[in-house]
């Protein structure tokens, strides 16, 4: 069994519920990241990404300044262990609509997996492998 720890990332961004949506895209510039892990405490509760913004929030006139992040978070967080098995993550995100999960193990965040990350392990010659794999274009 080839498990999720094998393939997530631990570079990941956590922000507050409370910060505001210009401050998440100017994290996600900053780090050459799509998207930042949402936390109440050490609780996560939520992942918005860089579409979040513009079609949630920019696109309903929501002021990006103004507008808190967990005005536009998802609330139902999905979650997997690192000790889980990476192609359950994978038909979790087909069941789910997602295509990244938080990696949780006793309660803590302590990485992300996404479909991406899946790709270039699992199909490394696929076009979703090749862009992932990629250096960021910004």
């Amino acid at each position: 069994m080839t498990t999720v720890g094998e393939f997530m990332t631990t570079r990941l961004v956590t922000m507050d519920g409370n910060d505001t949506l210009i401050a998440a895209a100017r994290e996600m510039r900053d780090s050459a990241i799509g998207d930042v892990v949402v936390t109440d405490g050490d609780n996560v509760v939520g992942i918005v990404t860089d579409r979040d913004i513009a079609v949630r929030g920019v696109a309903e006139n929501m002021d990006p300044t103004a507008t808190r992040l967990n005005q536009i978070t998802s609330k139902d967080v999905v979650t997997v262990s690192q000790n889980d098995d990476a192609v359950a993550a994978a038909d979790l995100m087909r069941t789910y609509a997602v295509r990244r999960l938080p990696v949780v193990d006793d309660g803590r965040l302590v990485g992300l997996i996404s479909m991406g990350d899946l790709a270039v392990e699992r199909e490394p010659q696929s076009v979703l492998a090749d862009i992932s794999a990629d250096d960021p274009n910004n």
